[in-house]
């Protein structure tokens, strides 16, 4: 699929302003009252005392130094002890990263964040290519996806709808409206913190 034909699913997506704002923390909807999907995608312990829900775009390069700089130690201290769990929902600021939510969204368990985490880190060769489904197109093939697989992620136009409705929840609902925004334990903090201002926002959750 060439440019052209990406940037014409980004009339769908820029219904909402977004952007990128720091360590802002404004008070949202009781932790109770952001419900978990049956299909949404976590890492750690279904029982962890504090649910981080991260609100990204795989074509933002805030949330790319977020998982970069933060979520490592984030993982180590938080995730991996029980004391926290992640939950990974999408909220695309292009055709780009809408259509490469649709290909991620077709792995299930460690392969999908293991895809999500290479497309972080390797943003800026992917997302910025000549060729940008093509350079997708090859990431996907290393993480198991074959080009039959993946052109119909890449154009699952039911999985693309849910994924813009979800988006817009998140918008109306909860007040997200730039990425990487988190709901923490139900509280609305933006930006792509360092580790230590959010390892303070999590020992006050604690």
């Amino acid at each position: 699929m060439n440019r052209r034909k990406i940037l014409t699913t980004t009339a769908a997506v820029s219904a909402l302003a977004v952007g990128s704002s720091l360590g802002l923390r404004i008070p949202s909807a009781k932790a109770d009252e952001v419900p978990l999907y049956d299909d949404d995608r976590f890492v750690g312990s279904p029982d962890a005392p504090i649910t981080i829900i991260e609100y990204a775009s795989l074509t933002c390069p805030h949330c790319a130094s977020f998982h970069a700089n933060t979520y490592p130690e984030l993982k180590k201290q938080w995730i991996d002890t029980g004391r926290a769990k992640l939950v990974f929902r999408h909220f695309p600021l292009d055709g780009l990263g809408l259509r490469a939510a649709a290909v991620s969204n077709c792995l299930e368990g460690d392969r999908h964040f293991g895809f999500i985490e290479i497309l972080m880190k390797s943003m800026q060769q992917w997302a910025r290519a000549a060729d940008p489904t093509k350079a997708l197109a090859q990431i996907s093939a290393l993480a198991g996806i074959n080009q039959e697989q993946f052109e119909k992620c890449f154009n699952d136009e039911a999985e693309m709808d849910k994924i813009l409705a979800r988006r817009t929840e998140a918008n109306t609902e909860y007040d997200v409206n730039s990425t990487p925004s988190f709901l923490v334990n139900g509280r609305l903090v933006t930006g792509a913190l360092d580790f230590t201002a959010f390892n303070r926002l999590l020992e006050d959750e604690a």
